[in-house]
């Protein structure tokens, strides 16, 4: 079959419906360390010289050890809530803060410990819904195929570790 007369010039550059910034963006899908007409996840994020580059990838650092940071405090407030839960089952009409629920009009100290039981798993699944988001973005930067912004990833990983992390890796940085 022959496909010669199908014009493929633009195919990957230009989104149809977004309007022109005066540049194209170049998607590649193999490995380079090219800059040149190079988008960064958004048409937006156009890299168009030597300070935008180096903008962008101390942010991509930054955004990567936000990553770490956000970890850290989904792993900290999992254990200050398994500790809380702890606490709650030796004494049953103690709260979070250690004050006696059990002359409550409202409520009684059990019913109290349902309450924030829920309200701990609802933190719990907005820290992971987070992490779950932030881990895929940063996936979507590592597939620009590009070089220097895997190197920023990698980089804002170690940053992030050294300065977040109190305990030793549980899993990769991959997806989540």
């Amino acid at each position: 079959m022959d496909h010669s007369h199908m014009d493929h010039g633009h195919m990957g550059h230009d989104m149809p419906d977004m309007p022109s910034a005066g540049h194209t963006c170049n998607m590649n899908m193999l490995f380079t360390w090219s800059t040149k007409d190079l988008c960064i996840v958004f048409h937006g994020w156009h890299i168009s010289g030597v300070g935008s580059l180096i903008f962008s990838l101390l942010a991509i650092v930054l955004m990567t050890a936000g990553y770490e940071a956000i970890r850290e405090a989904s792993r900290r407030y999992d254990a200050y809530a398994k500790d809380v839960a702890e606490g709650r089952r030796s004494g049953d009409d103690m709260t979070i803060d250690g004050s006696d629920e059990s002359s409550s009009l409202l409520h009684s100290g059990r019913s109290a410990a349902r309450v924030s039981e829920k309200q701990t798993n609802v933190i719990k699944a907005v820290l992971y819904a987070v992490q779950v988001f932030y881990s895929f973005f940063i996936m979507l930067l590592f597939m620009t195929y590009n070089g220097w912004v895997m190197l920023a990833v990698a980089v804002g990983a170690f940053v992030g570790y050294l300065l977040f992390s109190n305990s030793p890796p549980t899993k990769t940085a991959a997806c989540h």
